[in-house]
């Protein structure tokens, strides 16, 4: 209850601020709709509206995700392992990572149809920030532990497998925590630039339409779904490290 209560508290604060500002401040152009105007709307709309396009878009995000974070983590392997090819190609992950998606996305969309240049953006938005994080907890392995197996006749494959591995998972989960919600947000932006369902192609049409409270909604469902991503990424790398520091609150 300690760690939950403030939280809740500060939430609950911020909805009552946001209700009384969208019913006296924003009453007049409904740009800031209340909590309580959107909540009727999600209703009206019901899953039947929210579900398909939840799906596309978790769909897309979650396989760029996965694509991307393999390539990361492949990466970062062949980097620690091969200097030669860290000085080849990392500026390259630099350059994929600082491409404007808003840029790229309209090229993509002309060389490849469906959904694979959404779940590309997805990818895109994932691959630098899991490779840096990868890296970092590869290269700080214990020296002492690698020196040890060096002494005994192992090489750098060997100190891969028994000592970098493990010791990176807890910097690795940091990259991945941060790379669920970009997935999400190179998705969302992907369905702007062209796609047939979608919470990017509902939040487009909503805006098209004037529909301010299901924009609102759409809105805070992504949020959502990225906040519920990033949990669910941080409590599978906890568990898988319990060795790891942990922040306390």
């Amino acid at each position: 209850m300690r760690r939950w209560l403030p939280g809740t508290v500060g939430v609950v604060a911020l909805l009552a601020v946001w209700e009384t500002i969208g019913r006296t401040v924003f009453a007049g152009n409904r740009a800031v709709p209340p909590p309580t105007a959107i909540a009727r709307q999600f209703a009206a709309d019901g899953l039947d509206f929210y579900l398909p396009n939840v799906a596309t878009t978790l769909r897309e995000a979650s396989l760029g995700w996965l694509i991307g974070n393999v390539i990361a983590i492949a990466l970062a392997v062949a980097f620690v392992q091969i200097p030669l090819v860290e000085r080849a190609l990392l500026q390259v992950a630099l350059a994929s990572y600082c491409l404007p998606v808003i840029a790229i996305g309209p090229v993509l969309a002309i060389l490849f149809s469906d959904d694979t240049p959404k779940v590309i953006l997805a990818a895109l938005s994932v691959i630098f920030t899991t490779l840096i994080g990868t890296l970092v907890g590869l290269r700080d392995a214990d020296r002492t532990s690698l020196e040890l197996i060096r002494a005994y006749g192992g090489g750098s494959w060997t100190q891969l497998w028994k000592v970098r591995l493990r010791a990176c998972l807890p910097s690795m989960f940091a990259g991945l925590c941060i790379a669920a919600p970009a997935a999400m947000l190179g998705a969302i932006i992907g369905e702007y630039l062209g796609a047939e369902s979608g919470l990017g192609v509902a939040m487009i049409n909503s805006q098209q339409s004037f529909a301010v409270e299901r924009t609102w909604g759409i809105a805070l469902v992504a949020t959502a779904l990225s906040g519920a991503a990033y949990g669910l990424t941080a409590l599978v790398g906890g568990l898988l490290t319990p060795w790891a520091p942990r922040v306390s609150g």
